[in-house]
């Protein structure tokens, strides 16, 4: 059965650009011009990845206001904001909602549908991961990471990162009890434009995910000015 793609757009060229584009990958596609199409579409079924724009007619935060909603029904679910809202606060913003990725429009059609299969191929790894054991999964104290799947559990408990949290843990772990620099946490995210902030932000996603099922986490330290440092509890 074919994957369905959702993808909330108000203006009516781009949308159809998006679509065709991503039908031609063998995806169902269910195109929405506005948040309250959208909510009526994914009230009678969940997409498996949704493309979100944030400004959506006269609503300026709709695409926020959309990713909230989708991920308080399914938490996993890989949402993309494909924006020209491209200003720090706005990716910050995104990231904190635990968007999976933040693309900046305009996009080339072939980048996006590759990305809508990578993210697809990462969630239907982890779904596999659960069942079975992979011989790429990696041990570090009570950190297990799964490359393959971009899987990591603490103390046996699967933590939910999405592919960007996923490789800067990887950096960060892979030589523990060393900081690694913002520099280097910067090229593990694979974007174009990262700043302190936002790998700042992502850092404090990735500790409250650990939070949630370990409440004494404290393995990732701050090095002022300089990045991050992972520490064996």
């Amino acid at each position: 059965m074919a994957k369905i793609i959702a993808i909330v757009e108000d203006d009516p060229d781009q949308r159809s650009n998006y679509t065709d584009a991503i039908s031609k990958k063998g995806y169902e596609v269910r195109a929405y011009a506005s948040r309250d199409e959208a909510l009526e579409g994914f009230n009678d079924a969940l997409p498996d990845l949704a493309i979100l724009d944030i400004i959506l007619g006269e609503e300026v935060d709709a695409g926020f206001q959309l990713c909230r909603d989708l991920l308080t029904r399914s938490p996993n679910l890989p949402v993309i904001f494909l924006t020209e809202r491209i200003d720090e606060i706005d990716k910050i913003s995104g990231l904190r909602l635990g968007a999976w990725d933040y693309l900046p429009k305009p996009i080339s059609l072939d980048y996006l549908a590759e990305r809508i299969s990578s993210l697809l191929r990462i969630n239907e790894a982890r779904d596999q991961g659960q069942e079975t054991e992979n011989s790429a999964a990696r041990q570090i104290g009570d950190l297990a990471l799964d490359t393959d799947a971009l899987l990591a559990s603490w103390q046996g408990q699967r933590i939910d990162l999405s592919g960007t949290e996923f490789r800067m843990l990887e950096k960060l772990v892979r030589m523990p009890g060393h900081a690694v620099s913002y520099e280097t946490l910067m090229n593990a995210t694979m974007q174009s434009i990262v700043s302190n902030n936002t790998i700042n932000t992502h850092m404090r996603n990735i500790r409250k995910k650990f939070e949630k099922v370990d409440a004494d986490f404290s393995s990732i330290k701050s090095e002022y000015g300089y990045g991050y440092r992972w520490s064996e509890q």
